[in-house]
């Protein structure tokens, strides 16, 4: 008898990112079984003893425009935007978050949206066209953000947001790297301007240095042992897609370890946030915001990693002590069960919202 096949309906929601949009939860598995789809948590390691084998998905549903946004109502809610307001998007992706600060500013408003990703730019220019605000578009990384407005002769603005997750369609495409269950180029860019891939990073640094990364980006406590592994590895042969490096750290990896997520989940993570500057950018965005805020300005942070989420508490909390800012939120916001159930993707998501003194 053939083994039984399951699908792992959460599988590209879980894989590539632990700690970000994708991350830290069960996935749900399902085996088609006579009637329909009986949920099952399986331990990876006990799959084989129950004659199961993995088939994942090769295409996942998607929403309308390849992306679903995260806490897009708790984000409106809070930022509060008003018709009339200057917004900044600072990630503006697919459009998601955008299109609903539009709606809010209305006609006399004016919306500037960011991206790093050329792509997903001139998604957000055709999804956005017939908005009513007037409209503002610029290719760069919102830790250009003092330079963008000055181009865009806009001094200070009333609403920033920032969703520091990646979007689905640069999961689900080859382009980027940054997935391994589609085998591609290790490269891991969202701006392609961007000097190095991650291919260079697995093949150029030193052991240690690579070990250093991936417990620091991704607190995988078994970075050292994997880094050994990915050093052995390329001394036999450049390291070069998605599937080589995935296997690599999966053989370091001990088999008692599998758990939760593929054991490649962290180290992806890790590699992902190194190539596009991703804690650095966090940093020099909150650094410059205060600045280009209007007095009574509203600020939010959508994060997917617990030490992006502890730099923009810290940053908040300063605020505050300084009598700046109001935090609006005394815990981060997170996802609903109803939203976390219809988007796996928003399960680690946290919002945290501050609004800037009227008098600051």
């Amino acid at each position: 008898m053939a083994p039984l096949v399951f699908t792992d309906e959460h599988d590209r929601a879980m894989e590539g990112m632990a700690g970000t949009r994708t991350g830290q939860s069960c996935p749900c598995l399902f085996l088609n079984f006579y009637a329909g789809a009986w949920p099952f948590h399986v331990p990876a390691a006990r799959l084989s003893a129950l004659g199961l084998r993995r088939k994942p998905l090769l295409h996942m549903d998607t929403a309308q425009h390849g992306h679903e946004p995260v806490l897009l109502h708790e984000a409106m809610e809070l930022l509060s935007a008003q018709s009339g307001e200057t917004v900044l998007d600072c990630t503006t992706g697919r459009a998601g978050h955008a299109s609903a600060l539009a709606e809010k500013i209305g006609k006399a408003g004016t919306l500037v949206c960011l991206d790093m990703d050329p792509g997903n730019l001139d998604f957000a220019r055709q999804r956005l066209k017939n908005a009513a605000p007037t409209c503002r578009f610029f290719q760069a990384n919102f830790a250009q953000l003092v330079d963008v407005l000055d181009a865009a002769n806009i001094p200070a603005v009333d609403v920033i947001l920032a969703d520091l997750g990646v979007s689905t369609n640069q999961m689900l495409s080859d382009q980027y790297g940054l997935s391994f269950t589609i085998d591609g180029p290790l490269d891991m860019r969202l701006d392609p301007q961007l000097a190095h891939t991650a291919a260079d990073l697995v093949n150029g640094l030193p052991e240690k240095q690579l070990a250093d990364l991936i417990f620091n980006n991704a607190q995988d406590r078994l970075s050292r042992r994997i880094a050994r592994g990915i050093v052995q590895a390329r001394q036999v042969k450049k390291i070069a897609t998605t599937a080589q490096l995935a296997g690599i750290v999966r053989s370091a990896v001990p088999y008692a370890r599998f758990g939760q997520i593929d054991p490649a989940t962290r180290t992806f993570q890790a590699l992902r946030m190194e190539v596009n500057h991703e804690m650095e950018n966090l940093s020099e965005l909150l650094k410059v915001a205060p600045g280009r805020l209007k007095p009574g300005g509203r600020i939010g942070i959508i994060s997917f990693h617990s030490g992006e989420d502890r730099v923009v508490k810290q940053i908040f909390r300063q605020w505050a002590a300084e009598n700046r800012c109001e935090v609006l939120t005394s815990k981060p916001m997170v996802p609903t069960e109803f939203e976390m159930a219809s988007n796996p993707r928003s399960r680690s998501a946290k919002m945290r919202v501050a609004r800037m003194r009227m008098d600051a």
